[in-house]
């Protein structure tokens, strides 16, 4: 399977510039991010996909548009696969309005809040990427999946930090992260 961290959203930029929280939930994509969300989907091109399962932050559900609009794949929206709760981007937007600013996606599944009301330990996120992979390791389509997620789910899932907008080919029946 493909996993797609995010491209850069407009906390990306703030905090990585301060180190501080800017207070933006649910941030969308900065234009670095949309370049970075159109690069990943024209070279990912080649590559066999049929499925793809993505977060419902909107940053993600952004990055996932090009490619989405290029193939004809079978969409999922997962918040198993969300960020780990730690800053204020974390806070979601409800599925009501990410059904109107999406309207060709299935939100109607997702819980009211399908975030997490408070700080989110590094155990859960763990967790939750074990999980996805046992799930996924007996998908019968896992090779022609995409994920498109955040760095701690990631790093959980794999032990790997990606940059936003980077991708990197998983074997969900290889063995995940201990710590974050």
């Amino acid at each position: 399977m493909i996993l797609l961290r995010h491209g850069q959203s407009e906390f990306n930029l703030h905090f990585n510039a301060t180190r501080r929280d800017p207070g933006i939930e649910d941030p969308h994509l900065t234009p670095t991010g949309e370049a970075q969300a159109r690069a990943a989907a024209e070279a990912l091109g080649a590559i066999r996909l049929t499925r793809m399962i993505v977060s419902p932050y909107t940053r993600a559900l952004q990055t996932a548009a090009p490619i989405i609009a290029s193939r004809d794949l079978t969409i999922e929206i997962d918040p198993l696969i969300r960020e780990r709760f730690v800053f204020s981007c974390d806070i979601g937007s409800p599925a009501a309005t990410l059904a109107q600013r999406f309207p060709d996606h299935d939100f109607a599944h997702l819980a009211t809040p399908w975030w997490p009301d408070a700080f989110e330990a590094e155990t859960s996120v763990i967790d939750r990427a074990a999980q996805f992979r046992a799930r996924m390791a007996h998908h019968p389509d896992w090779r022609e999946t995409i994920v498109v997620s955040h760095w701690a789910f990631i790093l959980a899932l794999t032990g790997q930090s990606l940059m936003n907008g980077e991708w990197i080919v998983y074997d969900p029946r290889t063995p995940g992260s201990e710590t974050l």
